[in-house]
C-alpha cells in the first residue's frame, strides 16, 4: 500500500531529482566567491577556486589563482565535470521520465562514473597545491569545498543506482510477477 520504489511511475523521478541536487552543488562549489579555504580564524587570509585573497576589514588583497597551472587545471576539471553532469541528468529525464529507456541506464552511470573519477581528482588537487605554494598557518576547508563533495558524492550514489537499475528490468516495465511473503498451502 505505502509501497514507492523505481518500478513505480511517480517514483522515477527522485533519481533525476538526486542528479538535480549534484549540478546544484557543483554550481555552489564553482561559483563560489570565498568558501574553498580560509584561514583559522576566518579573517585574515581566504580562497575560493578562482581567488585567493589577504587583509583585514575592508582592507583585502585579492589575486587570481588562474596564473597557476594547478588552479586552471581544477577549474577545467570541475567545469568539464558539471557538463558531463548536466548531460546525464537530461539523458536521465528522457530515460525516466519521459519514456522508460532502460538502454540509457548503464551509459547514464557510466557518465557519472566519469564525473565522480574528474571530480575526486580536481578536489584532491586543490587542497595539495594549496598546502604547497599558499599555505602559511592553519586552514579549514570550509563550505562552498565541501558543496564540491557533496555533489561527488550524490554522483556515486546515482551511479551505482543507474548501473544496478537494469537488473530489475521486469519490475521496472512491470511484467515481473507478485511475490507474497505468505503463502496459504
Amino acid at each position: 500500500m505505502f509501497r514507492c520504489g523505481i518500478a513505480y511511475p511517480r517514483c522515477r523521478w527522485i533519481v533525476p531529482l538526486l542528479l538535480l541536487f549534484a549540478i546544484i552543488f557543483d554550481i555552489i562549489a564553482i561559483a563560489a566567491t570565498s568558501g574553498w579555504v580560509e584561514d583559522e580564524e576566518g579573517k585574515s587570509h581566504y580562497a575560493s577556486m578562482w581567488e585567493e585573497c589577504r587583509g583585514r576589514n575592508d582592507n583585502w588583497d585579492c589575486r587570481s589563482l588562474m596564473e597557476f597551472s594547478w588552479a586552471q587545471a581544477v577549474a577545467a576539471l570541475m567545469i568539464i565535470g558539471l557538463i558531463i553532469l548536466i548531460i546525464a541528468f537530461i539523458i536521465a529525464c528522457v530515460a525516466l521520465c519521459c519514456t522508460l529507456n532502460l538502454n540509457l541506464l548503464p551509459f547514464i552511470g557510466v557518465l557519472l562514473i566519469i564525473v565522480v573519477v574528474i571530480q575526486i581528482i580536481a578536489l584532491i588537487i586543490y587542497p595539495v597545491k594549496f598546502n604547497e605554494e599558499l599555505f602559511e598557518g592553519h586552514y579549514y576547508y570550509t563550505w562552498a569545498y565541501g558543496f564540491g563533495w557533496g555533489a561527488t558524492i550524490l554522483c556515486i550514489g546515482c551511479a551505482v543506482l543507474f548501473c544496478c537499475l537494469p537488473r530489475y528490468e521486469d519490475e521496472l516495465t512491470g511484467l515481473a510477477k507478485t511475490k507474497y511473503l505468505y503463502s496459504s498451502a
